[in-house]
């Protein structure tokens, strides 16, 4: 089969991109090493936020009293929990692979590892292929840190803690991040003893101070042990029983080990040289604003390009692409509004800039913020945990950024970022009339937290 298009690997942009150029009349080859669907349907947002599901249930039942409802004694079946993770992934992956059945004759699936053997010329499943364009999106997996003995304790990461049928007597994470955060409150509501470590001075340390700090308060509360700004020295022990030596020579006792350390791409037997397409110094593709790589007609999508590691960027990433190979006008990589939310409980969401970074750049801004506790419908609903703050520019009063530690946080960041895709003016949400009673009106609010917005 003459091939117009190779795309390699099967994740949130690479299936729609294959899917979408078959439809416009190419040969399409798809090659995937693994299960389709790429990390989100089978390692990541799928699986994850099902289980969080089920963890959040637990801790609303017991919490409930608090509304003044009262249930017997909670117990959690991790292993129906598990059960439900896996039909939801099945579920998803199905899909998956009725959307390529639908693309027809003209999109061919092989199955097996890809490397690049030549200038746009892969060889995948034993057999070689040559197309005018190839498309790198073959994704990322959890990074393996430098710690001493960790190659001889069997520490889980993002996908193998998710198959424990059993709850933890106590969960030692390295790492705060978003992997990090999810799994230690959904562990911890499972009924796990659950301790945090991370090298840096809070959760989310990318996040503005009080952003993270919000997230810190609900977590104590929930008897989650935090420790900052220590790194793991070393590791030891197996079978139930695992100890994490600090920097400081503190020593944690455990019974299992979650690594969440970030993530590096999966280009190491990709043989990228082969074709000619540079790496950075951590594996990465590089691309240009367009996904162009330095090898002609080979592009790179999805979490490879080092780029926000997010479902949602892939996906956009294709939708760019494929304008880019349609010869449309095509948006540009660079200058997106990439919104991001951690689905812990309350969510953390944000979207541009931190007032630190605007710091950083020496870009002018107004601040507003409150306490989410300050929202009507927070208070009815007792979801009064977390904090809101937003950033404006003074001259054009355009949303710079927005963070929210809250109730449906994730839900909310999406008014500022269409504010922001459409360049609007901040005034507009000062000027909408809001449903009262719901969580979206404590926006207006916070917008008229700063002074130019308010009313006098």
């Amino acid at each position: 089969m003459q091939l117009d298009t190779i795309v390699i690997g099967s994740g949130q942009a690479g299936v729609p991109l294959a899917t979408r150029l078959a439809a416009a009349g190419q040969q399409v080859l798809l090659a995937e090493r693994g299960e389709l669907g790429g990390t989100c349907t089978n390692t990541g947002c799928t699986p994850t936020k099902t289980m969080i599901a089920s963890a959040r249930a637990a801790h609303v039942a017991r919490t409930a009293a608090r509304l003044g409802v009262r249930a017997g004694p909670v117990e959690v079946d991790l292993r129906a929990v598990v059960a439900r993770k896996d039909a939801m992934v099945a579920r998803w992956r199905a899909g998956v692979e009725q959307s390529l059945a639908k693309a027809g004759e003209r999109l061919r699936l092989v199955r097996g590892a890809a490397r690049f053997v030549g200038e746009r010329e892969v060889e995948v499943a034993g057999e070689r292929h040559r197309a005018a364009t190839v498309v790198v999106n073959v994704g990322a997996r959890p990074v393996v840190p430098p710690v001493d003995g960790l190659e001889r304790v069997p520490w889980l990461d993002n996908h193998r803690v998710m198959e424990l049928t059993a709850v933890p007597e106590h969960l030692i994470i390295i790492g705060g991040g978003y992997i990090g955060c999810e799994f230690g409150q959904m562990f911890r509501r499972f009924g796990a003893r659950v301790t945090i470590v991370d090298p840096g001075s809070h959760l989310l340390d990318r996040s503005d101070p009080e952003i993270s700090e919000a997230l810190e308060e609900v977590f104590r509360g929930e008897g989650i042990e935090l420790v900052f700004g220590q790194r793991a020295r070393r590791v030891e022990g197996g079978g139930g029983a695992v100890r994490v030596t600090l920097e400081d020579g503190t020593t944690l006792a455990g019974s299992h080990l979650l690594v969440a350390t970030g993530r590096r791409p999966n280009t190491d037997d990709l043989a990228c040289d082969a074709a000619g397409v540079a790496l950075d110094e951590r594996g990465f593709v590089r691309v240009d604003d367009r996904y162009a790589t330095s090898a002609a007609g080979v592009y790179a999508v999805g979490d490879v390009t080092g780029g926000p590691q997010f479902t949602h960027t892939s996906w956009d990433d294709h939708r760019i692409l494929y304008d880019v190979l349609q010869g449309r006008p095509a948006r540009s990589r660079s200058g997106r509004v990439i919104p991001f939310t951690a689905f812990t409980d309350p969510p953390v969401a944000g979207v541009g800039l931190t007032e630190r970074e605007a710091r950083e750049r020496g870009i002018p801004h107004l601040v507003g913020k409150m306490p989410f506790g300050q929202v009507a419908r927070a208070i009815e609903t007792d979801e009064r945990a977390g904090v809101m703050k937003l950033l404006v520019d003074p001259e054009s009063e355009r949303i710079l950024g927005a963070a929210i530690v809250g109730a449906e946080a994730g839900e909310l960041i999406h008014v500022f970022a269409v504010l922001m895709q459409a360049k609007a003016s901040a005034r507009a949400l000062v000027d909408v009339e809001t449903v009262h009673p719901t969580y979206s009106e404590g926006l207006q609010t916070l917008v008229m937290s700063i002074d130019r917005f308010a009313f006098h």
